[in-house]
């Protein structure tokens, strides 16, 4: 065993003292472990996120890259500014909005799309600095958080389905049933088979075990096709630096940062609470978040580096909590996890012979486990319950977040003051409600 030096025993002193360890209870060994099985539990975005945004017309290799270096950017700069076990990467729902909803149906060229996440990521900036961001964590309604939440999560799985050939299009009833006996449709419901048992296991790396072994049989069928290839940091130039700031602007930019911004307050919200009190971070009398200005600066940080390597919004990961229950409670676990994603992209050669059914599973996973947050609604109090059901309803049906959000936000607005309660609803909620509304006959009046 080699032997520390005086030097190095005082540096790992001020590291322990800097990280908090002895007021968290925690040791080196344990973060380290934590780190990896928070890595390994949510590794699958190396995979799934550039099948996602290559639909988007975004080079596979260049998008990897970016996913990699964004996450660990993400990662590390929160475990060594916030010092939060919390790891960070592209957000599911938000890429599934840029490519799906932005690039495709709104028909803008990714390059303006990135521009806009560019542009979402300095208002998160500014909002936080000012304090607007925590102002509206404080104000929107924990109902309508946990719907929109489920909702993507509905949006999420309904992409997977429809990627993994198990349901297809059909114009009398909209969709309909795939042929379950095509080898996408095959390899797809394996690979859910595979991640739903490994997942009730508790097995880490459930989902990118599932990934790999979909993979595997995608080639005994003929889905895969790989060819050897090098990967070079000179493919992330196909991505980087190629937003588009005067397109976004032109492109309808305030809807879209719109959606940007609340999905991510949403996604960090939830997030935040989940993994804090898990660790015990969190002050449950007050629900005081700690270090949270911190935690909202390095989110903010983390998206516009995203925009400029080549890759959708950075939000913080549920999968987080993995690492907490393997003991992580300082920043020290997102450090490691941001260290192993630069160390993936050794791995990106592989990523060529992942097929879209493959990563399919993941989508429908991943949207069956944001259905949680629906436990967080009073189903009772039709106050609530009408508000929540119409903006999970809206978000798959209408393929769009955007519109999922404002018919939730106005029926939530309108039913609390036609019953009495309006006075006890916060005024920003009120601000939202509006801007919803200008939004529905700005639509109405564009497609008139």
């Amino acid at each position: 065993m080699a032997r520390v030096s005086y030097s190095e025993s005082i540096l790992i002193e001020k590291a322990e003292k800097y990280f908090e360890f002895q007021k968290l209870g925690t040791t080196w060994r344990t973060e380290l472990m934590a780190g990896v099985t928070t890595f390994v539990t949510m590794a699958y975005i190396v995979l799934v996120n550039p099948s996602i945004l290559h639909d988007a017309g975004m080079p596979l290799a260049a998008v990897t890259a970016a996913t990699c270096l964004s996450a660990a950017f993400g990662s590390i700069l929160m475990g060594v500014f916030a010092n939060y076990p919390l790891a960070l990467a592209p957000g599911m729902g938000l890429n599934a909005y840029f490519t799906y909803v932005v690039v495709k149906a709104m028909g803008i060229p990714w390059q303006a799309a990135l521009g806009a996440v560019f542009l979402s990521g300095v208002v998160f900036l500014l909002l936080t600095l000012i304090g607007i961001r925590q102002m509206i964590l404080k104000a929107i309604p924990t109902e309508l958080y946990s719907a929109v939440s489920a909702g993507v999560g509905i949006f999420i799985a309904f992409i997977g389905l429809k990627n993994g050939g198990l349901i297809v299009g059909q114009p009398a009833t909209l969709v309909t049933l795939g042929n379950l006996r095509a080898p996408a449709a095959a390899v797809t419901v394996f690979g859910l088979i595979v991640i739903a048992v490994l997942l009730s296991r508790r097995i880490p790396g459930a989902i990118l075990i599932g990934i790999t072994c979909s993979a595997l049989l995608g080639l005994v069928l003929g889905l895969s096709h790989w060819q050897p290839v090098s990967f070079g940091i000179s493919d992330l130039t196909a991505t980087a630096f190629h937003l588009d700031l005067t397109s976004a602007l032109r492109f309808g930019f305030f809807e879209i940062i719109f959606v940007f911004l609340f999905v991510d307050v949403f996604d960090n919200l939830g997030t935040l609470v989940a993994v804090g009190r898990a660790a015990g971070l969190v002050d449950t009398s007050e629900e005081r978040i700690p270090r949270l200005n911190r935690i909202l600066l390095c989110d903010s940080a983390a998206t516009i580096f995203s925009s400029l390597a080549g890759t959708s919004t950075v939000v913080s990961y549920i999968e987080s909590a993995a690492g907490v229950e393997a003991g992580g409670r300082s920043g020290v676990t997102a450090i490691v996890t941001g260290i192993l994603f630069v160390l993936s992209l050794f791995a990106l050669p592989l990523i060529g012979a992942i097929p879209t059914a493959a990563t399919a599973p993941a989508l429908i996973i991943v949207g069956s486990l944001m259905m949680m947050h629906a436990a967080d609604i009073d189903w009772g109090r039709p106050v609530v319950a009408i508000p929540s059901f119409l903006t999970i309803l809206m978000i798959p049906l209408s393929f769009s977040i955007a519109n999922g959000m404002a018919f939730g936000f106005v029926a939530y607005a309108l039913i609390k003051i036609g019953s009495g309660e309006g006075r006890r609803v916060h005024w920003l909620v009120y601000v939202l409600t509006a801007l919803f509304i200008a939004r529905f006959i700005y639509m109405g009046v564009s497609n008139g």
